[in-house]
């Protein structure tokens, strides 16, 4: 295909207020990333609910923007969501064309992800939820956070690292092939 414009893939990256989200699109970016990080100030107190995450003086307020190039002929384009309610009016921007979604969770603040488990099930966005191994630790076995957030037996559910190029990579490549898979079977006939 060498000469070719390369294919592009778009893949949503969401999840709750400080997942790792945008940790996540720049571990394996090969560009810089596109960040749209703001300071929180007092202005946010009372709207926003940071939970636990006192330590982040930050939060993405549109989007982040990662590309990945596999090859000559195929380039992913990553676009990490907000996490904070207020911003996800950005959300159907940020899927429209998008092959599927990794949905990132932090289980020490599982009530967080429900709104982009959701998010992604009433969308129709294939998707995979990928638990974040903070500090290398995996809290909770897989099919726990499965059962907790009432995620269908269809939808991997896996233990990544956000912080490590490799484990974004497999988390990436999860979600392909169930992105892949999911639209076979849409194609199939009845």
């Amino acid at each position: 295909m060498s000469g070719a414009n390369p294919i592009p893939v778009k893949i949503v990256v969401a999840g709750g207020f400080a997942v790792g989200k945008s940790t996540f699109v720049e571990s394996i970016s090969d560009i810089d990333p596109l960040t749209t990080e703001a300071a929180m100030t007092k202005v946010s107190e009372g709207i926003d609910d940071i939970g636990d995450a006192t330590s982040k003086k930050s939060t993405t307020v549109a989007m982040d923007f990662g590309r990945v190039a596999l090859g000559q002929d195929l380039v992913l384009y990553l676009f990490g969501t907000p996490g904070q309610n207020r911003f996800h009016f950005m959300w159907d921007e940020l899927v429209r064309g998008a092959i599927g979604a990794v949905v990132l969770v932090d289980t020490n603040r599982l009530e967080h992800c429900f709104p982009a488990v959701d998010y992604m099930e009433q969308a129709g966005v294939p998707f995979i939820v990928a638990v974040n191994a903070f500090d290398g630790v995996v809290r909770h076995h897989p099919e726990d956070v499965r059962e907790a957030l009432d995620v269908p037996a269809h939808v991997p559910v896996i233990v990544t690292d956000a912080r490590h190029k490799a484990a974004v990579r497999d988390a990436l490549v999860n979600l392909v092939r169930h992105a892949m898979t999911v639209a076979a079977s849409a194609g199939a006939p009845a």
